[in-house]
């Protein structure tokens, strides 16, 4: 995974709550194994019309949230099923940051573990986000070091990150990087229980 540190980005809104994991990622887009190449199908059925068209009414096709790399969302992010195909099509996408009022627990935690970093803030931070994501130069910057979120207009809040998962983040390590690091406790460990004859 990519190290997570410090991210300058745009913000895009999508002013609705329970967007769950099966309008994220449509069904019919689960038959890939890779975590790549999901990115065009996000939100497909609110993207596209039915000839297949962009639909020019949904946020993200608005030209002034191209490029976004932080989407903004309401209440209840991910819920649903607990397909991990959900955060890679954001990743892929190009979001590196979910900001939102609460997420779906299986969301979240698969979000930290594919390297995308949702963070939960107050429904009235969550209000002024999204009236400022209508703006086409409106930017946010998120430093995981220090949790903390802030713009150049004064707007600045604070998050809070299981430790653990922080860590991870910070050095873009998964839990089999982690494993890594224990090889040669494991190899020691092996070596003297089950030696070999």
């Amino acid at each position: 995974m990519k190290p997570f540190t410090i991210h300058r980005g745009k913000l895009a809104g999508i002013d609705r709550a329970n967007i769950d994991t099966d309008q994220i990622i449509p069904k019919q887009f689960l038959k890939r194994i890779e975590r790549t190449g999901f990115g065009q199908f996000l939100f497909y059925d609110w993207r596209y019309l039915s000839d297949g068209t962009p639909n020019p009414a949904f946020e993200l096709n608005r030209p002034e949230n191209a490029g976004a790399t932080i989407l903004v969302a309401g209440e209840n992010f991910g819920c649903g099923s607990s397909r991990e195909h959900a955060p890679w099509a954001l990743q892929d996408y190009g979001f590196r940051v979910i900001i939102a009022p609460s997420f779906a627990d299986i969301f979240y935690n698969n979000c930290l573990k594919n390297g995308l970093l949702p963070i939960r803030l107050a429904p009235e931070d969550v209000r002024y986000l999204l009236k400022q994501s209508e703006r086409a130069d409106y930017e946010l910057t998120v430093s995981l070091e220090e949790q903390r979120v802030v713009d150049d207009e004064g707007f600045s809040r604070s998050f809070a990150i299981d430790p653990y998962r922080k860590q991870l983040l910070l050095k873009g390590w998964d839990e089999i990087d982690l494993t890594f690091l224990y090889e040669p406790y494991i190899a020691a460990y092996e070596e003297t229980h089950h030696p070999r004859p």
